[in-house]
């Protein structure tokens, strides 16, 4: 990701800014990465630092902050300029990682350079003490993330026992807000009829491989590709053996058999049966 360049002044602190947010409706939203910036430039004003560059992410904060690549920019630019000391502005610590492993690695990659974080709400210290506090902080983030998710997943099984689709939307499917009853499944009437031939056909014996689906997929140029433009053999297997297509819903891994769901079938039960 390429840095927004800003001008220099070689008589101030050089400094660099990193945005993250968890996804793109935060972009609408008050913790978004341009309020984010609004503020860490505030800051840096109100400290005498020149804005040198500016990073932003659209990533979750946890799990290895190298597969956010917003902050690999960040690293690499330091790396390119180590001969010049920087400050790292953080809007929040939770910016930085809500991971304690990664916060701390995060922190000595930084230190290699000789870059020195700055946070809005915290103050860092190169003390034991200051070490501490930051570590529990630190810990305290993962702990509200790790709690986030079993509330997320214990919302979904939920769903899923009441006979809502909750999962990735299938091909020939879209997700539908409605008053009410949260996001229902509904079909993509540009896909959905390919799909029910596709099964049906395979069912019925008229195409007697999975090959042959999958020519007959590629045939129309409205069945989704993946990023190489293909139709995957894996892709084709998946749709074949979904329930959600005979209007059923099931989470194994979570101990909710299969059941009837409330969106519309693409084929009957009795053909995904044969099929």
């Amino acid at each position: 990701m390429a840095p927004i360049r800003r001008n220099e002044s070689v008589t101030e602190t050089r400094t660099l800014i990193y945005c993250r947010v968890s996804d793109k409706k935060q972009e609408t939203e008050g913790t978004g990465g341009a309020s984010q910036e609004h503020r860490c430039r505030e800051y840096a004003v109100a400290h005498g630092y020149t804005v040198e560059a500016v990073f932003h992410d659209v990533k979750s904060g946890h799990g290895d902050f190298m597969s956010r690549p917003g902050m690999v920019a960040v690293l690499r630019y330091l790396r390119e300029h180590r001969r010049n000391q920087y400050v790292v502005i953080f809007d929040d610590l939770k910016r930085f990682a809500r991971d304690t492993v990664f916060h701390l690695n995060l922190r000595s990659r930084l230190a290699e350079f000789g870059a020195i974080p700055e946070c809005l709400n915290f103050k860092f210290e190169e003390t034991p003490e200051g070490r501490f506090v930051e570590t529990v902080i630190a810990a305290q983030g993962e702990l509200e993330r790790h709690q986030i998710r079993r509330q997320t997943l214990q919302k979904m099984k939920a769903r899923v026992e009441q006979g809502f689709y909750v999962f990735r939307q299938p091909v020939g499917y879209r997700y539908m807000a409605m008053k009410g009853q949260g996001s229902l499944l509904f079909k993509d009437e540009s896909v959905a009829p390919l799909v029910q031939e596709a099964m049906e056909g395979f069912a019925s014996g008229r195409f007697q491989t999975q090959a042959e689906v999958k020519r007959f997929l590629e045939q129309h140029p409205e069945f989704p590709r993946d990023a190489k433009g293909e139709v995957r053999n894996q892709h084709v297997a998946d749709i074949l053996k979904r329930p959600v297509y005979a209007g059923m819903v099931e989470a194994p891994r979570w101990g909710v058999s299969l059941r009837k769901g409330h969106h519309e079938p693409l084929i009957s039960f009795e053909t995904y049966q044969r099929i």
